[in-house]
């Protein structure tokens, strides 16, 4: 599950080492800068971009699960995790278990029926989230934190890279929930060391909050009158705003004409949050008068077996 990670290992974690010269002799690439009249070091082991200065290494900007796997269509376990820093730890001769983890990546490669793209529609809003739909995928941005939903071979044939024979010729869909800052506030744990990331209480914990944060995103469905439902003027007000909302584009949509009425004066504040607070609603009380997305059906169970497959 685990994917890109940054460390930070500081001279406090290790005293009795001096990075500016030991680092570099287990680096590629080596280079020597000046910032501040201080020397700083750069360099790469296998793709994983290193700097180093008197008081930290810093080991950023790659897949930690690419490095050590070989690709990340596979994902790092807790105890493949455990390996992997331990194989870092003897590449850079440091102890890299007891580094602090400032970025964190966690995804899974999802096996679907139909293109990724069919599933993004599909998505609604978040709370406390800004929703980016992009040629190259979905996004939704939180504080410190993003979620992101692309389609995984697509992005590797982009970059000329070789798709893993299990995944050619069929759809994966990628779901990534990146940790960027403030981690532990985020994970709510003192600190994040790479030592944690193995800690079995700790990883089932970041599972779960993976699958329960997809499952806070609002999920809108196909729409089809039932009148087993339908027996008067109240399930046909809630079929009727449902059905002017799917015709103004979905619920994400028609919010989005709200807040540009609001910008433009057309509403108050007031009358936009009322609006808006009825739009949700009537998505939350749909029960009855729709029929579920089968792309939505079908994500639903694949995220919610994640846990389970990759304990």
């Amino acid at each position: 599950m685990y994917d890109t990670i940054n460390f930070k290992l500081t001279a406090i974690d290790v005293s009795d080492v001096d990075f500016i010269e030991e680092t570099p002799c287990y680096l590629n690439d080596v280079a020597l800068h000046y910032y501040g009249g201080e020397p700083v070091v750069t360099g790469s082991i296998d793709g994983l971009k290193v700097t180093a200065n008197k008081w930290q290494v810093k080991v950023k900007d790659g897949s930690l699960c690419k490095w050590f796997l070989g690709d990340n269509f596979q994902s790092l376990g807790r105890g493949t995790t455990q390996q992997a820093i331990e194989m870092l730890s003897d590449t850079l001769h440091l102890p890299m278990d007891r580094a602090t983890i400032t970025r964190l990546d966690i995804g899974a490669n999802i096996i679907t029926e139909y293109p990724p793209a069919t599933y993004f529609n599909h998505l609604g809003f978040l709370a406390h989230a800004s929703r980016l739909l992009q040629p190259t995928g979905l996004y939704y941005s939180k504080r410190d934190e993003v979620l992101c939903f692309y389609d995984k071979a697509r992005e590797w044939k982009a970059n000329n890279e070789l798709v893993p024979q299990l995944y050619r010729g069929r759809y994966v869909l990628r779901y990534e929930q990146r940790y960027l800052h403030r981690l532990p506030s985020r994970l709510k744990v003192p600190s994040v060391t790479g030592a944690l990331l193995y800690d079995e209480g700790f990883y089932m914990y970041v599972l779960k909050r993976y699958v329960e944060v997809y499952k806070a995103i609002g999920k809108i469905n196909d729409l089809q009158p039932n009148f087993d439902h339908m027996k008067g003027k109240k399930e046909l007000k809630e079929m009727a705003l449902l059905c002017l909302i799917e015709r103004l584009g979905g619920e994400v949509e028609f919010i989005n004409q709200i807040k540009d009425a609001q910008q433009r004066g057309e509403l108050t504040n007031k009358q936009a949050h009322d609006l808006r607070n009825g739009i949700k609603q009537a998505c939350k009380t749909k029960a009855g008068i729709v029929v579920p997305n089968k792309q939505i059906t079908e994500l639903d169970k694949k995220v919610g077996e994640v846990i389970r497959f990759y304990r």
